[in-house]
């Protein structure tokens, strides 16, 4: 009786796991394609981007000016707000 018994339980038990294994290779398998499309679309946006490199080195320069001339101008404002406080 107690064969038997045993012999079902450990039916159960190895059932349950190949069937928690079969699901997390389900997973692994949905993850891997995930990834490999991720993968695709990164490749796609690094080769669409790539022509920018020189452009935003112009218009960063182009900004690096900008912000000088903004930051004198604001000095000069500071001092115009100081002689109307005054």
């Amino acid at each position: 009786m107690l064969l038997p018994l045993t012999l079902v339980v450990i039916a159960i038990v190895v059932l349950a796991l190949a069937g928690y294994l079969i699901a997390i290779a389900v997973a692994l398998i949905q993850a891997r394609r995930n990834v490999a499309r991720l993968a695709g679309g990164l490749e796609a946006i690094a080769s669409q981007v790539q022509p920018l490199g020189d452009q935003l080195k112009t218009t960063n320069a182009a900004l690096g000016e900008l912000l000088a001339a903004l930051a004198t101008v604001d000095h000069h404002l500071l001092g115009v707000a100081r002689l109307l406080r005054a």
